[in-house]
Order: C-alpha cells, then sequence, then structure tokens
C-alpha cells in the first residue's frame, strides 16, 4: 500500500507545472499509488476532482485570516473525501502559533483529523513555530510538510520538534536527503513518519526512491510509504 500524502491539485504557471483530474490518474497509475490526498486553495474545485475517485481524497485548504474560516472548513469536512486540514503559513500570511490558528487545530481533534502544515521558510513556516501549535494544541495531530524542506537547520528543526512533540508527525516530500528520512525514523520512531511527493512540483517516482534508499528496514518501509497515513487520514490500523 503506497499513498501519497502531499499532492498539489491545479495550474502552477511559475514553475511550468499542472496537474488536473485526468492527470493525477495517470500520475497514479504509473507510479504505483494506491492513495493520494490532494488539495488547493479552490476547494470547491478539489471537491469535484475528487467526488468520482474513489482512490483520491482532499483535505481542506484553510486560511485563518479569512472571516468565517472555521465554519466554512466545518463544512468541507462534512463530506468524508476530505481527510484533514492543509494550512501553507507562508503563502497565506500568518505564523502557525497565532491563537487565530488554535480553532482550526481544534476542529481537527474534534474530527479525528490531522493538519499538515508547509514548513520550511522564513518567516511564516520555521518548524519552531509549527512544534509552538503542536505543543499548545497536544490533542492535534500536526503533520511537518517537507519535514523542513531543503536548509538542513530546518530540518533538523523539524526531526528535534517531532521528537520532543509525540503528536508531530514529519512528511518526506521535498526534503533532499535521504539519510534524514532514516534519522527520523531511528529518532521520531517509524509510526511518525509518512512518504509525500509535492506533485507535480516534484515527481513521485523521485520521492519514492528516496525513501526507498533511506536504508529503513523493510516493515518501517512498509509504514512509511501508507500505513501511517490509513492510520492519520482514515483511522484504519494495521
Amino acid at each position: 500500500m503506497i499513498v501519497d500524502s502531499h499532492m498539489h491539485l491545479g495550474e502552477f504557471p511559475l514553475f511550468n507545472v499542472s496537474l488536473d483530474g485526468s492527470g493525477l490518474d495517470k500520475l497514479m497509475a504509473s507510479c504505483g499509488l494506491d492513495k493520494a490526498i490532494v488539495f488547493h486553495p479552490d476547494n470547491s474545485m478539489v471537491q469535484r476532482v475528487i467526488a468520482d475517485r474513489p482512490s483520491i481524497f482532499g483535505l481542506v485548504w484553510a486560511n485563518p485570516r479569512e472571516p468565517d474560516c472555521v465554519q466554512a472548513v466545518a463544512s468541507f469536512l462534512d463530506d468524508q473525501n476530505f481527510r484533514g486540514i492543509k494550512l501553507h503559513p507562508l503563502l497565506d500570511g500568518y505564523h502557525p502559533n497565532d491563537p487565530m490558528v488554535h480553532p482550526l487545530a481544534d476542529l481537527a481533534a474534534e474530527r479525528g483529523l490531522p493538519l499538515l502544515i508547509h514548513t520550511g521558510h522564513p518567516i511564516f513556516t520555521l518548524p519552531w513555530s509549527v512544534e509552538e501549535l503542536a505543543q499548545a494544541k497536544p490533542e492535534t495531530k500536526v503533520i511537518m510538510g517537507h519535514m523542513g524542506h531543503g536548509n538542513i537547520i530546518y530540518i533538523n528543526a523539524a526531526i528535534d520538534g517531532a521528537e520532543r512533540q509525540p503528536n508531530v508527525y514529519l512528511e518526506t516530500s521535498g526534503m533532499p536527503m535521504h539519510t534524514k528520512i532514516a534519522e527520523a525514523v531511528n529518532r521520531v520512531g517509524a509510526s511518525r513518519v509518512l512518504y509525500g511527493s509535492d506533485a507535480p512540483f516534484h515527481h513521485p517516482e523521485v520521492e519514492l526512491l528516496k525513501v526507498r534508499l533511506s536504508g529503513i528496514k523493510s516493515s518501517d518501509l512498509s509504514m512509511v510509504l501508507g500505513k501511517n497515513a490509513e492510520r492519520l487520514f482514515f483511522n484504519i490500523s494495521g
């Protein structure tokens, strides 16, 4: 079972990439992905794409700076095809440890669903700020998207934070060092590291190879590639 926990729908001309529903179907088939977790600021568009695709699920993109954000997110979460909440403080311009994020963290905890937060870029998505949110909301399952991304200081901070906070999970997409995946598994535990690709910005096969070359044992590999996501997003144990 392979679950890609981090995929974007939409057009991104700055990066010369795009991904729509049919493209996602083809990408999943070619890379052997069993399930995908997708998102975009246009939640209604995501809802349309995932409605008739039983292997593709969404996260509700939430911007706490918008009026009535919590109510709007709660409404989308009533659709069982949405399996959590996505925050991108860098794009939307707020700090993840700002108290205005707390109602969204509470909502995620109430629904038993995770909160996936982009990490790795100053000033708004530093791992320490995400850790502070997780510490303030211990009942909320917080996923550090990209586990610090491309800066070694932020990667180490993400692993350190997850080691300190038992409700923090690390997602691998876009983080270039395969050895740090192994370190995260060894220090934090295999149950709190999960695979993601960040498609279409990164190719799922490249991101899969990074996890597979990390040197973790086969039982841990199966957890990182799929079982942890099954448990986090779908409450499926095994």
